[in-house]
């Protein structure tokens, strides 16, 4: 059995200093995909190349202390592929592939961080750009080979998929455009035999237990009033 999971860092070092590499040594996952690391190679080298006995593969962000990804695996990967050939949003650290392939099998397993589209109109129309990019690139690729899309992907797909949703529809991560994509992309894949909503597979009608991020702002977390992103 292979066992991945995926988790928004937030920041390695923060990360790192609240135990997570400890919750790692007792979960033994193969294979981790990490976003939000906010770290460059040189804050990594020597501390944070391996965690828990596994060894990561990374794509940094130009800008310090922002975005960047990450997989962390106990296996040795046959190609790592950093970035998707984006000209506008490689240089924000957004996307690395693990391939691991035999020649029975091609899989890759990727570790992305949507943009979030919440700080205003122009970083929405970048999500926007992104999304354009991204959903071909996936198709082409799920073409040649197996794989499984790990990340944040800041979109609440389903009314279930976040607390609020009827006071959220005009806001960043629920817009029906950001919603349509995701169907798109789902169906899409699902027709072909291709990409599915894991957690919505195994968990069809969960609410409050499928959150994964909770606004700093109004006692969020504490009321539980969160949003699946992950």
């Amino acid at each position: 059995m292979f066992k991945l999971t995926s988790l928004n860092l937030n920041g390695i070092r923060s990360a790192t200093s609240k135990g997570v590499e400890a919750w790692i040594a007792a979960n033994r996952p193969d294979c981790i995909c990490v976003q939000e690391i906010k770290a460059q190679s040189a804050d990594m080298q020597g501390r944070f190349e391996q965690l828990a006995g596994l060894t990561g593969h990374f794509h940094f962000a130009a800008k310090k202390g922002y975005s960047g990804v990450g997989i962390y695996t106990r296996h040795e990967p046959t190609d790592v592929i950093v970035g998707y050939g984006s000209t506008e949003f490689d240089a924000e650290g957004r996307y690395v592939e693990a391939r691991f392939d035999t020649p029975a099998r091609k899989l890759s397993i990727i570790s992305a961080y949507f943009p979030s589209g919440s700080s205003g109109p122009e970083r929405q129309e970048a999500k926007f750009r992104f999304l354009a990019e991204f959903h071909p690139h996936l198709m082409r690729l799920k073409a040649e080979r197996e794989l499984i899309l790990c990340g944040d992907i800041n979109i609440a797909h389903q009314q279930i998929d976040l607390k609020n949703w009827r006071s959220n529809q005009k806001n960043s991560g629920f817009l029906p455009e950001e919603r349509a994509w995701m169907t798109q992309l789902l169906h899409t894949a699902e027709a072909t035999g291709g990409l599915i909503d894991v957690y919505r597979r195994l968990q069809p009608t969960a609410t409050d237990t499928a959150y994964t991020w909770w606004s700093n702002r109004g006692q969020a977390y504490a009321n539980n009033v969160g949003w699946r992103l992950d």
